[in-house]
């Protein structure tokens, strides 16, 4: 090709670029509004345009660029419908790990995705492979340094485009829905990605209990009692949404309530998934709200070093010694990296549980049980455990279910594409015998228990809710001491209320 239409080539296909990236977000699931504000439109076209100059400079052909952002703008507007088909949000930028982790992760990612858009994907990709080392994409392609200048000039214009709109920043709610339909995918994703660079500038409840004297109600450490909290997976009572459920599948669930200190529905910030949203709040005490961009994976601000004070934290200058049980590899979310940060003397992943029992595909809820309460045992100190349990982790659709299943946990015949509900009826009754066998369990502690079980969030089953409706969001908690002090009390609370409730249930602060 020759040189002088080589560096108009860059233009014309900035311009494609833009075209289809556009046209593209006629798939997207909200559709955005085509009458979005000029500065969405400016940083549209910055970004695809600095985007094609940087391919164009990298791979010496307009045209192989413009491609290549075509599929990629493509698999994500397929990634961002999967979401929001499993989740009701849509794909943000704080996602940006899901390409590593599905990778790293396949069987928590790929069946959402779905195999078909996986496939599809892939086809994409194998075209612009054959495009690169095909003859027509010889023909096509140039002179290196003039694509290379050609391809920094589109940058450059880029550049001027995301700069003028970024001269009075677009406002965003962080309601991803809302934020899609106002101003785009390219520029909602921009600008969620320009507010996560600052830290937030929001302070801890546990800030003002590290600045002044604390008296705990139990004042030696000898009286201070083990503190167990258990962040049950996809944990609430299924029985609200479903009369036909057997009550006996949370029977030992009932019996911690009667015996509790408090109980109630608790308001989490995660619905289906995106656990840590749910863990930070309950470990840091903030309301996700107050959190900005970062509300949608807190623990990556952490993991850069941003630091705030923790339920863990407060624990250990009592004299607790603290650990983090979760049975999954340790780097998932980061934690490897968190945990420690967050105040945690110990973190505990998939390793500890070499040989361990599972149920599904993930360990057991017994197994995690079971550390529990050989850590309690052979403690010589106050104790703290944070577990995170796996088992009723989807995706639940690729469990089989039987009829003896069914007749165990429904007092009579469901409609079809219930077995979702199945699987997950499964595993609830295996988190309600954790919770029987860590009450059982206190009693043989050198020192009394105090127990927080929680859910994270409500599970995916989409079909299920096509029949009965979605639930609100909504999870379960329960406070619990192991002398059965106390009387049992209704009350509703935000996960981020729910630490500072436990501590003064358990007399540790006044």
């Amino acid at each position: 090709m020759h040189a002088e239409h080589a560096v108009f080539a860059p233009v014309l296909a900035a311009i494609l670029a833009m075209v289809a990236t556009a046209a593209l977000e006629l798939l997207l699931r909200p559709r955005p509004s085509f009458s979005r504000p000029a500065r969405a439109w400016a940083l549209h076209a910055g970004v695809v345009c600095a985007m094609t100059g940087v391919l164009t400079a990298l791979l010496g052909n307009s045209w192989l660029s413009v491609g290549c952002l075509v599929v990629l703008f493509l698999i994500l507007v397929l990634v961002n419908n999967a979401k929001v088909a499993s989740l009701g949000e849509p794909f943000v930028f704080q996602d940006y790990e899901y390409f590593t982790d599905m990778v790293r992760y396949p069987r928590l990612y790929i069946p959402f995705f779905g195999w078909r858009n996986f496939l599809v994907s892939v086809a994409g990709g194998l075209a612009l492979l054959y495009f690169a080392v095909s003859e027509v994409g010889h023909l096509l392609h140039y002179n290196w340094g003039v694509a290379i200048l050609a391809g920094m000039a589109a940058v450059v214009l880029g550049a001027v485009c995301v700069w003028a709109a970024e001269r009075r920043p677009l406002r965003v709610s962080f309601d991803p829905l809302g934020d899609l339909r106002v101003l785009g995918f390219v520029a909602s994703l921009w600008r969620y990605w320009a507010l996560s660079r600052k830290f937030p500038e929001v302070s801890s409840p546990f800030e003002s209990l590290d600045s002044r004297p604390v008296r705990p109600l139990r004042t030696t450490q000898k009286a201070l009692p083990h503190m167990v909290a258990v962040q049950s997976e996809s944990f609430f009572d299924p029985r609200r949404l479903f009369p036909a459920i057997r009550p006996s599948v949370l029977a030992e669930y009932d019996r911690l309530k009667a015996q509790s200190r408090a109980w109630g529905a608790l308001r989490v910030p995660a619905w289906g998934a995106n656990t840590v949203r749910s863990e930070f709040s309950f470990l840091s005490g903030i309301d996700a709200s107050l959190l900005g961009a970062h509300r949608f994976n807190p623990y990556r601000a952490l993991a850069r070093g941003w630091k705030v004070a923790t339920l863990a934290a407060f624990l250990r200058s009592l004299g607790y010694r603290t650990i983090c049980i979760h049975p999954y590899f340790r780097s998932f979310y980061l934690r490897d990296k968190v945990m420690p940060r967050m105040g945690f003397d110990a973190f505990r992943g998939i390793e500890s549980f070499t040989g361990a029992r599972c149920y599904g595909p993930y360990i057991s809820d017994m197994a995690v049980a079971d550390m529990i309460l050989e850590t309690l045992k052979t403690a010589s100190a106050p104790t703290f455990v944070f577990a995170i349990t796996m088992e009723n982790h989807g995706p639940l659709h690729l469990e089989t279910v039987g009829q003896a299943d069914e007749a165990e946990l429904y007092s009579s015949a469901t409609p079809e594409n219930f077995e979702d509900l199945t699987v997950f009826l499964r595993h609830v009754r295996s988190a309600d015998a954790m919770i029987g066998t860590l009450a059982a369990g206190a009693a043989a502690c050198n020192r009394p228990m105090e127990l927080c079980w929680y859910g994270d969030h409500v599970p995916i089953m989409p079909k299920v809710y096509d029949t009965l409706g979605a639930p609100c969001g909504d999870v379960e908690y329960v406070l619990w001491n192991g002398t059965r002090e106390g009387i049992a009390t209704h009350q509703d609370a935000g996960v981020e209320q729910l630490a500072m409730k436990w501590l003064a249930s358990a007399g540790l602060i006044g």
